[in-house]
């Protein structure tokens, strides 16, 4: 498990390898020179996937000479892909594209590979997260609060797997809130739905992009957004600002490297990682998708303390659920 020191030693640790491979600007001059591995640690399907299929092509083109793969390694809350990208070469050819399952799982002492073996490149998406109902079930977020404070531990809201984002969400919105309630975890997301769909949970925890097709065919609404304002596209459904809970975290997706890859490679890649957010192309599909409702992009260093802060709740949030 990440420990305070561990991560004290981690960024200690980057800026010395840093100082060491500074003389090897080639390496970002070359790069690449090798097919790329984009390496998804979650599932076909999913959010963190879609992304990296969507950001491949224009990573292409950005680079002007590349070719890459797209690797599913979904097994063990994606610790598989952080694995292979923390065992392989130091040289930006492995990347490894992960949600903030990355950190939830670090927290829970599910995830052997921390932020001492693996370097955020840079942070592109912030997912809003919210809490979804049958709207036939719950019309709004009222009707499920008064449900819930007059049944005590009986309100079950489901959502992927434990130490998940949708999990932490979930402990979040119960410590922020002191409603009795219980997480139920499943497969996938999809699985949380249809249980939701068939009454046999209350709701579920997850962000907006993959419901987004149950959204437009009224089965599924957002009662509660995770977020400091009202989104544009729902104009009536309630913040947890409003309710003066200090909960507007999101699902994170971002790009991670090897610890070692050196400094000049690392800022090549965050550049051009930066450049395909800023494009024209990436920011249609992220209109598309409602994924502009909070800024996306975050840099190497900034993500990195992010990460840290966030291991510090989320460690806070899962040892009390014990």
């Amino acid at each position: 498990m990440l420990t305070k020191s561990t991560l004290k030693m981690a960024t200690l640790g980057v800026a010395l390898v840093s100082v060491a491979t500074a003389v090897n600007a080639d390496d970002a001059a070359d790069y690449p020179t090798k097919t790329i591995q984009f390496l998804v640690a979650a599932g076909a399907g999913g959010g963190t996937d879609n992304f990296a299929r969507v950001v491949r092509p224009m990573f292409e083109e950005a680079l002007g000479d590349a070719r890459i793969n797209v690797i599913n390694l979904p097994s063990a809350s994606g610790a598989l892909a952080h694995q292979r990208t923390a065992n392989g070469a130091p040289d930006g050819h492995t990347l490894d594209f992960a949600s903030t399952t990355l950190v939830t799982s670090l927290a829970a002492g599910q995830n052997p590979i921390g932020l001492d073996q693996l370097t955020p490149v840079a942070r592109m998406q912030s997912d809003v997260m919210a809490l979804f109902v049958n709207p036939e079930r719950y019309p709004d977020f009222e009707s499920f609060l008064e449900y819930a404070k007059e049944n005590p531990g009986e309100v079950t809201v489901g959502g992927t797997h434990t130490a998940s984002p949708d999990h932490v969400s979930f402990l979040s919105l119960r410590d922020a809130s002191g409603l009795d309630m219980n997480f139920i975890p499943y497969d996938s997301t999809g699985n949380a739905t249809a249980n939701v769909l068939g009454n046999n949970i209350d709701a579920t925890t997850t962000s907006l992009s993959p419901l987004l097709s149950y959204m437009e065919a009224g089965q599924m609404m957002p009662i509660l957004v995770f977020s400091d304002e009202r989104l544009a596209d729902y104009p009536d459904v309630p913040t947890t600002a409003e309710y003066e809970w200090d909960l507007t975290d999101g699902n994170d997706r971002a790009i991670f490297v090897h610890a070692d890859t050196p400094e000049p490679l690392l800022e090549r890649l965050e550049d051009t990682f930066k450049k395909v957010y800023d494009s024209e192309e990436y920011q249609t599909y992220a209109e598309r998708v409602n994924l502009t409702y909070r800024e996306g992009w975050m840099g190497s260093d900034e993500y990195r303390q992010r990460l840290e802060n966030n291991y510090e709740l989320y460690s806070r949030l899962l040892n009390n659920d014990q």
